[in-house]
């Protein structure tokens, strides 16, 4: 199959699931393009629920995704400003990034965003690392048997993705002012992925901005915390971990390269 067809059978798996198994012509998706095929199959499995799926439908997803992800440009450490011999900057999207694990900013659910074609980071991470992460997640859920508590940190396979590894954190939610309760929360994310990261003795990872955004964190005390917990971190522990820090607008660029003493 090439992508077309492979996204064609992906989409109507998926429809006929909806239809609970009544039959879908196939007809009316051939006149359509990759990209308008792309944004139906994003919108349908970013709303499945974690159940399984057969094997063919997972094998089709994952030629389909491998191939999407050659056929852009990823990024390395030579790609990225280098602060110091640990610690890098770097601008857009983090699913691009080949790097031993990147992070995800979860929400306590913990079973991935289901908004379709939602551009959050979660929902950009399951949808071009594979569906397996929604049933790597919802296992991990259940084996708790709850929601995920803020400022933990898990690891679950990168799967598609160029990175080979996912850690997953949930951040505290900030309306209005910021309480030291909430800050300490925050830091606390930070630290569990660092650990994590060491434990499994990985060497390079990639940060996102965890709790700005949906979760209301302001962006120039949250690069605060980042960057006073990572160096913190990093010193005390004597990691030898390549941190990114992975940022995606214009306003979180400055402040980091701001804050990082990054002179170009």
């Amino acid at each position: 199959m090439n992508q077309k067809e492979r996204l064609i059978y992906l989409v109507s798996y998926l429809m006929k699931e909806n239809a609970q198994g009544e039959g879908i012509a196939i007809e009316p998706l051939l006149p359509l393009d990759e990209n308008q095929l792309m944004t139906m199959f994003r919108g349908l499995i970013n709303t499945r629920l974690p159940y399984p799926i057969s094997d063919y439908f997972l094998e089709v997803q994952d030629e389909f995704l491998q191939e999407w992800h050659s056929e852009r440009e990823n990024n390395t450490l030579e790609d990225m400003i280098e602060v110091d011999s640990q610690i890098y900057l770097w601008q857009g999207d983090i699913t691009s990034l080949e790097v031993d694990a990147i992070v995800n900013a979860a929400n306590s659910e913990f079973l991935g965003c289901f908004i379709p074609n939602h551009r959050c980071i979660d929902n950009e991470i399951q949808t071009k690392g594979g569906y397996q992460i929604r049933l790597d997640v919802a296992e991990i859920r259940k084996e708790q048997g709850r929601k995920e508590p803020i400022g933990r940190a898990k690891l679950t396979p990168g799967h598609n993705l160029p990175a080979d590894y996912i850690i997953h954190t949930v951040a505290p939610i900030t309306l209005g002012k910021i309480s030291a309760v909430k800050s300490y929360m925050l830091s606390d994310c930070y630290k569990s992925v660092l650990k994590l990261a060491d434990a499994h003795q990985l060497e390079s990872l990639a940060i996102c901005c965890i709790g700005t955004g949906q979760f209301g964190f302001p962006q120039e005390e949250a690069a605060d915390i980042a960057i006073q917990t990572v160096k913190s971190y990093l010193q005390e522990n004597q990691s030898k971990l390549k941190i990114i820090f992975n940022v995606f607008e214009d306003k979180d660029l400055e402040i980091y390269k701001r804050k990082l003493k990054v002179n170009e």
